[in-house]
């Protein structure tokens, strides 16, 4: 009887055995599943990390085509800006110009009116032209008119405008000796150069 309970024993043995392995190998079935696992959930985690970089690299460089557009529109209106006001300035500057040049052929009129011998019964006739005359020029004045002043000056070509070249004695050569029709500029604009006479 005895003899059977060790045989009982010895043979429970091997089938312990058996059960220990199995145990063991699954045990290690779970581990590697686990390592598995966790190398997943790292690469997951690594390819989130990847794409978050991505996402906010990409932002910034949204961010940054933003603020150079911003840039680009605000410089763009500042010189619209700075470009119409020297439009403005300009326009209000000249704005005389052409009514001042319809005017001028008046002015030569006028002078030759006054350089007229009249008779004395004409006088008042002659001191009422002459105040029209003065009273224009006033006005052309005040908004910048201004008669070139050439006689007895050296010939300037950018205002003046040599008709007639005459030796004359007392004058050196290139000097305008006489001005056959005036010239006018508006501020620092010429408005017609003075046709002249020039010495030799």
């Amino acid at each position: 009887m005895a003899k059977n309970k060790k045989d009982e024993e010895i043979k429970e043995l091997p089938e312990n055995e058996e059960h220990v392995e199995e145990e063991v190998k699954q045990e290690e079935v779970k581990e590697e599943e686990a390592k598995e696992e966790n190398v997943e959930e790292t690469e997951e985690e690594i390819v989130e990390d990847i794409n978050e970089e991505s996402e906010v690299e990409l932002l910034n460089k949204e961010i940054e085509k933003l603020k150079n557009d911003y840039a680009r529109a605000y410089a763009d209106t500042e010189n619209l800006k700075k470009r119409l006001m020297a439009e403005a300035e300009q326009t209000r500057k000249y704005r005389i110009q052409s009514f001042a040049k319809e005017v001028l052929p008046v002015i030569d009129n006028l002078e030759r009116a006054l350089a007229t011998q009249v008779h004395e019964s004409d006088e008042s006739f002659k001191k009422g032209i002459e105040m029209t005359y003065n009273q224009l020029l006033t006005a052309l004045k005040n908004e910048g008119v201004e008669e070139i002043d050439c006689l007895n000056k050296p010939f300037d070509p950018n205002l003046e405008q040599a008709i007639m070249q005459e030796k004359k004695e007392d004058s050196e050569s290139g000097t305008v000796i006489e001005i056959l029709q005036k010239g006018y500029v508006l501020k620092d604009r010429i408005l017609r150069p003075a046709m002249v006479k020039i010495s030799e």
